[in-house]
């Protein structure tokens, strides 16, 4: 191990790391924001829409994120809509991202009780408000353990970002290893980078399940 090769490529993968953050916090709040709306259009069964959405997360889920991004990068332009790489990396990692997370919500609505939807609906409250006021407030809590492992999945999976030559962390590391064939150092600093990312994260999520477990049962 040559720790000189470390210490010069520290800017490099100092730029790709802050890349990596980025593209994971744009894609992961865009990803929650569309699942959360993806997933509670689908549990109103909003005629159409319902149905629309139902096929997107299957879709979604269903094909890999490389492909998705091949799909947006190379054969986009072909219909005259051309995306930078990281419009694309943003845009797929939503796209995936979303569909995860509604069926994350939609597992926290289904755990909702029923009692409350209808005293809700005794009220007279319509969807809207039901949503607002009963389903996504408890909802919500039900739904964080799934949710925060869609975050580090989603982190994750920028990884993919590199077939489409976005300078995160992965490509910075691929890009030194064919200019200098120094693989060990590069390797080992990729995988410290995102343990780095990952570690801290995982930690603030474990608290947040706790703090929401107690918050429901009083434990």
């Amino acid at each position: 191990m040559n720790w000189e090769i470390v210490n010069q490529a520290l800017p490099f993968f100092a730029k790709g790391f802050e890349l990596t953050l980025w593209l994971s916090l744009i894609g992961i709040v865009g990803s929650i924001i569309v699942g959360a709306i993806v997933s509670l259009i689908e549990y109103f069964k909003i005629p159409v829409l319902s149905q629309f959405f139902k096929g997107y997360v299957e879709l979604a889920r269903n094909t890999p994120l490389l492909i998705q991004l091949f799909f947006l990068y190379y054969a986009f332009p072909a219909f005259g809509i051309k995306l930078s790489a990281e419009a694309s990396g943003i845009i797929g990692l939503i796209f995936l991202g979303a569909a995860y997370m509604a069926e994350g919500f939609m597992g926290g609505f289904n755990g909702v009780s029923k009692s409350q939807i209808d005293n809700g609906l005794a009220l007279g409250m319509n969807n809207f408000q039901l949503a607002r006021y009963v389903v996504f407030p408890q909802g919500l809590s039900l739904s964080v353990p799934a949710l925060s492992a869609n975050v580090i999945f989603l982190i994750k999976e920028t990884s993919i970002f590199s077939v489409i030559a976005i300078p995160e962390l992965t490509n910075t590391a691929l890009d030194l290893i064919g200019m200098y064939y120094h693989s060990n150092e590069y390797l080992l600093m990729l995988v410290v980078a995102y343990a780095i990312i990952l570690i801290p994260v995982i930690l603030f999520l474990n608290l947040l399940e706790r703090k929401v477990r107690n918050a429901q049962f009083g434990n």
